[in-house]
């Protein structure tokens, strides 16, 4: 255990993948990967502190805006950056672009002096993954230079056949469920050196698909529930993330904040950790 000795604090910045949506907690917060990923990293390292600055529905430039100078102030030994996917997914996208606040980022995040975490994030078998297929080659590939000129590493899970599977997505077919996240906690610490306890990209066991009926109430249950709603907001222009902060942002400070278990031996849901005190 004393192999992750070194990563003493971790804060993480970008969208909703990070926030950690859909992995629910009973309590209705979620949890997700950066949140699984600290507990095992504090569970190595007495004092551990841990942020997540990360808010549904932003893209690359308000990440950038927003949360990449706090995060980078606080000089965690460890920082993941994953954004860009809002905004290609988006009916217009100027690619160039997103490619361009991407690296500001990036370079202001690798100031902070940890080591810098970048990802190729996942994607959903199905129609809107081919529709979408060549901007989000053109980011990826972008990324890569990034990482190679910024000294990051990257986290391949758009390669990935398992996070690829419908099983591994929550209903809202945009985000990762528990089992996908956990997937995703377990490729990061593989990619930080720190040794495997599972193949994350296993795939999943066969199984029959669905039957017509089953298909079409899904997909009924999606129009109403996920993608009407979508459409709602993009047509009137708001964001799920509108009035909202990450979960270990201050609004009234106006700053990040460090988190941290009250008992390393055994961290517990994030959720559940003390603030420390500046």
């Amino acid at each position: 255990m004393e192999m992750n000795a070194h990563y003493t604090s971790f804060v993480a910045v970008g969208d909703s993948f990070t926030e950690g949506m859909s992995d629910g907690l009973p309590d209705g917060s979620y949890r997700g990967w950066a949140d699984l990923l600290a507990a095992r990293l504090a569970a190595a390292a007495p004092g551990f502190r841990y942020a997540n600055l990360a808010v549904r529905g932003k893209l690359i430039g308000q990440i950038a805006d927003e949360q990449c100078g706090p995060a980078a102030s606080m000089g965690a030994d460890l920082v993941t950056l994953v954004g860009g996917l809002n905004d290609v997914l988006r009916p217009r996208c100027d690619v160039d672009r997103v490619c361009a606040r991407f690296e500001e980022a990036a370079a202001l995040l690798a100031r902070g002096g940890g080591q810098l975490v970048l990802m190729r994030s996942p994607g959903r078998q199905g129609p809107v993954l081919e529709r979408f297929r060549p901007r989000m080659e053109r980011l990826f590939a972008w990324i890569d230079e990034v990482a190679a000129r910024h000294g990051a590493l990257v986290v391949d899970l758009f390669a990935s056949h398992a996070l690829s599977d419908p099983r591994m997505w929550a209903d809202d077919r945009l985000h990762l469920n528990a089992e996908g996240h956990r997937r995703v906690a377990e490729a990061v610490w593989q990619a930080l050196g720190l040794p495997a306890t599972a193949d994350w990209d296993a795939p999943l066991p066969a199984a029959p698909p669905p039957g017509w009926g089953a298909r079409r109430g899904a997909d009924l249950r999606f129009a109403r529930e996920h993608l009407a709603p979508w459409i709602g907001r993009r047509l009137s222009g708001r964001s799920s993330g509108d009035g909202r902060t990450g979960a270990h942002f201050s609004a009234e400070l106006g700053q990040a904040f460090w988190t941290t278990p009250a008992d390393h031996t055994n961290p517990g849901p994030v959720t559940d950790w003390r603030r420390v005190q500046p």
